[in-house]
């Protein structure tokens, strides 16, 4: 029998360095996106469902442009992320101006996700290897504890239009130990890292593994997630106003506390996405190149693929 897969599809973030809602900017002549791609991978590699965070006010869009697109090939969901949800009545948020983070985002789909699910960025092209390890993992590991981080080099996340916020994986015995931000740059041939927070600029080796936010959970990591995001909220040293709260940051207090743990997978492939609208025209290249190779049909929902 096979098992259901949700991909859980973060889209709520305003594109601020991009200019506008970047992920419903089309990415092909046929007026499809690069979360369309992600969609159809995840969909070949065994998904059966997804479910996009989002901003209510974007429902209409999202489901005029994609959602009723793809309809008709998988089973489509919408979770709503919301300055308020999940904080308590008691903390101030009238001074934040953006959510809070990709954990939050997550957490806001805890009503709309049952049994094993895969989270990805809407704006982030991940490749068919990618999706199809995703889904491998949930065929091959049935612990309730064991989640999933898909890796990719360094080398293979990075723009030639300016920095990038990479998270530099701590990996032991093939397993996630912590994650630390970085922003990065291409330079000269070089890529060089700075560690949020520092000036600390280190050139890096291109093979080091980073985080691209596709993990895999099971329904049991939202009453970890809730339970932290209070904690973050109550935090006195938490930036109301500034500081995210960010998915692989909970994962040290999930193994310590609960015995929990992340197997680290690398792929090779190449990660495209549109973190400067200049990126956008790459992009498009990239994936005109896919379909001269056959990677992909000439129109992914054109008829069943």
């Amino acid at each position: 029998m096979q098992k259901n897969k949700t991909l859980v599809v973060l889209a709520g973030g305003l594109g601020s360095r991009f200019q506008g809602l970047k992920q419903v900017e089309p990415i092909d002549e046929h007026g499809n996106f690069i979360i369309d791609y992600s969609i159809y991978d995840a969909r070949r590699a065994g998904f059966n469902r997804v479910v996009f965070v989002i901003k209510e006010e974007n429902l209409e869009i999202f489901k005029s442009t994609i959602g009723n697109r793809i309809a008709n090939f998988i089973d489509v969901d919408y979770a709503f992320q919301g300055m308020r949800d999940f904080v308590p009545e008691n903390i101030d948020t009238s001074l934040r101006k953006k959510p809070f983070g990709t954990g939050h985002a997550l957490l806001c789909a805890k009503n709309k996700v049952k049994g094993d699910f895969t989270v990805i960025n809407a704006d982030d092209f991940y490749g068919r290897e990618g999706l199809r390890q995703a889904s491998q993992f949930f065929d091959d590991y049935s612990d309730p504890l064991t989640y999933a981080v898909i890796c990719y080099k360094a080398k293979n996340t990075l723009t030639d239009k300016g920095k990038v916020r990479r998270g530099i994986c701590d990996i032991q015995n093939g397993y996630f130990i912590n994650v630390v931000e970085n922003n990065m740059e291409k330079i000269d041939g070089k890529i060089l890292a700075t560690p949020e927070g520092t000036q600390d600029t280190n050139e890096i080796a291109g093979n080091i593994l980073v985080n691209m936010n596709l993990l895999c959970f099971r329904d049991n990591f939202f009453n970890i997630l809730e339970s932290r995001f209070e904690q973050f909220l109550k935090d006195e040293q938490t930036d109301i106003e500034k500081d995210e709260f960010l998915l692989l940051n909970q994962m040290p207090y999930a193994s310590s506390k609960l015995g929990a743990k992340m197997k680290v997978f690398s792929t090779s492939s190449v990660w495209y996405g549109v973190t400067y609208r200049e990126d956008k025209q790459s992009v498009t290249q990239a994936i005109k190149t896919l379909i001269e190779e056959k990677v992909y049909p000439e129109n992914l929902w054109q008829k069943e693929n």
